[in-house]
């Protein structure tokens, strides 16, 4: 049985086109750079936490000691009674209804106080020591004394 013509030129389109995949792949292998060296693969971390192609600089190297190294949440100190005291001015005040604020003269931060959390009787621009503790509508003043 003879081919027809349609089938020859089908052929000779398949072979050309096996060529031409041929040909790209062959293109490809050469351009990959599946040859370099190691040293042009190699990459490197910068003191910043980048990548970089070129080596640290061994003079800026820093020596970190294993137990230095912490993993987790670190452990619980509980903070001093001095860290806990704060000093601040009593801004308003207002006695019938026993409650008033205290600006702290560190943080400049406005903290509720209530008549009860006093030791004694106090006024506006008033000076005292204070602990704060978080309240129902936020921070709120504790062991309240005039300095």
């Amino acid at each position: 049985m003879a081919d027809s013509w349609n089938k020859k030129e089908r052929e000779k389109k398949k072979q050309q086109e096996k060529k031409e995949k041929e040909q790209r792949k062959k293109d490809r292998k050469e351009q990959s750079g599946s040859g370099k060296g190691l040293d042009e693969m190699m990459a490197y971390v910068d003191e910043n936490g980048n990548i970089t192609d070129t080596p640290p600089d061994p003079s800026k190297r820093k020596e970190i000691k294993l137990e230095d190294i912490e993993i987790g949440v670190p452990e619980y100190v509980p903070p001093s009674q001095e860290e806990l005291t704060h000093t601040g001015k009593i801004t308003f005040f207002n006695t019938e209804k026993g409650f008033g604020f205290i600006k702290d003269l560190v943080t400049q931060e406005s903290v509720f106080v209530h008549v009860n959390n006093l030791s004694e009787p106090v006024k506006e621009n008033d000076k005292v020591s204070f602990e704060v503790e978080s309240g129902p509508r936020g921070l709120m003043a504790v062991n309240v004394k005039k300095v």
